[in-house]
C-alpha cells in the first residue's frame, strides 16, 4: 500500500483578492485557495454569506497580520431588494413570515432610501455569526431562541437607487457602509419604512477598504492558473491598511523599530495616532506615532530580508 502524499507547504506573503461565488461559505472559499497556493498560512477578512458573491480579501502568510484593520474598513455592496415579502433570515435562505401587498411609488422608494444616509443605531440580526456565551446566535435563532441583541453605531457613507421595478417589487440599490453594518438589516428596515416589508434577494459586495471587485479573480481562473501565475495575484500586505495615513522613516528609525524598540523621529510630524510605517518603498508594518514623536511598534512585517535591507 503506497503511503500517502505529503503535501508541501509554502511560505507566502500576500492578499488575494477572489470574488467569492453564491453557494458556498467565505471559510470555503479560503480553503480552496489555500490549497491551489499550497500556503501555510491563511485567514480571511470578514464572512460574506454563502447567498452572496463578490469581494472578498484573502490573507496568507505575513498579510494575516494586518486582517483585523481590514474589517474594520468601509465596505460597499450591490443588494437586490424584494418588497412586500419578510423572511425568518431577511434573506432569501429563510422561511417566508409575511406577504404583503406593495403600494409605494418609484418617487416615495428613492426618497425612502436616501433617508437611511448617515448614522444610525443597527440592531445586529438573530441570523449572524455574533457570538453570545461562545455561540453564534445563528445557531440560537434555529433552536427557535431568540437572543436580545443591543442595538449599536453603524453609518450608512452613501446609497443609491439604480433601478426600480414596481411591477415586481423590486428595487436595486448600491450602498457604502461602515464596518459592523448589516445589508440584511438595511433591507428590513427599508421595507418597514415604505410599510410593506423586504428581505434581500441578493447581495454583492463591490468594494472593502482600497480593494475593489475589478481587480478579483474568480476560482476557475485560479485552478487553471500554474502556480507561478497563482503568485503574481497576489497584492502587497500593506494594501489592507491602505485607508491609514502613511509616515516616511530613516534608515537608523527603521533598523530599531524591526528589532521591535521605540525609536524617536528626529523630525517633527504633526500626524499622530496609527500609522503605515516605509522605509523608502518597503512596507514596515503599522505603528503608533505619539505625541512625543514616539514610534510604538503595532503590527510589524517579520521578514529577515526586510530587516538586513536596513
Amino acid at each position: 500500500m503506497n503511503a500517502p502524499v505529503k503535501r508541501i507547504k509554502r511560505r507566502i506573503d500576500g492578499v488575494l483578492l477572489l470574488n467569492k461565488p453564491v453557494g458556498i461559505t467565505s471559510n470555503t472559499a479560503l480553503q480552496i485557495a489555500k490549497r491551489l497556493y499550497q500556503a501555510e498560512k491563511a485567514g480571511h477578512t470578514g464572512t460574506l454569506d454563502p447567498f452572496a458573491d463578490g469581494l472578498l480579501p484573502l490573507c496568507f502568510g505575513e498579510a494575516t497580520k494586518f486582517s483585523q484593520y481590514q474589517l474594520e474598513a468601509d465596505k460597499c455592496y450591490r443588494a437586490i431588494l424584494q418588497l412586500g415579502v419578510t423572511t425568518t433570515t431577511g434573506d432569501p435562505e429563510g422561511e417566508v413570515l409575511q406577504c404583503q401587498t406593495v403600494n409605494v411609488s418609484a418617487e416615495m422608494i428613492t426618497r425612502t432610501v436616501a433617508g437611511f444616509v448617515g448614522d444610525t443605531m443597527q440592531t445586529p440580526p438573530m441570523y449572524s455569526a455574533l457570538k453570545y456565551q461562545g455561540k453564534p446566535l445563528y445557531e440560537y435563532a434555529r433552536a427557535g431562541i431568540t437572543i436580545e441583541r443591543p442595538a449599536r453605531p453603524v453609518s450608512i457613507r452613501r446609497i443609491s437607487v439604480n433601478n426600480i421595478d414596481l411591477s415586481n417589487a423590486v428595487v436595486d440599490i448600491t450602498v457604502t457602509v461602515s464596518a459592523g453594518t448589516y445589508i440584511r438589516t438595511l433591507a428590513e428596515d427599508i421595507g418597514i419604512k415604505l410599510g410593506c416589508g423586504a428581505h434581500l434577494t441578493q447581495l454583492t459586495r463591490l468594494g472593502s477598504g482600497g480593494f475593489e471587485l475589478a481587480q478579483a479573480v474568480t476560482i476557475a481562473t485560479l485552478e487553471q492558473d500554474s502556480i507561478a501565475m497563482r503568485d503574481t495575484r497576489l497584492a502587497a500586505a500593506d494594501g489592507l491598511v491602505s485607508y491609514l495615513p502613511t509616515l516616511q522613516i530613516e534608515a537608523a528609525e527603521a533598523r530599531l523599530l524591526m528589532q521591535g524598540q521605540q525609536p524617536l523621529l528626529a523630525e517633527k510630524i504633526e500626524q499622530t495616532g496609527l500609522l503605515r510605517a516605509y522605509y523608502q518603498q518597503q512596507f514596515l508594518g503599522l505603528v503608533q506615532l505619539q505625541a512625543d514623536n514616539r514610534l510604538i511598534p503595532q503590527r510589524l512585517m517579520a521578514s529577515r530580508e526586510l530587516l538586513e535591507s536596513v
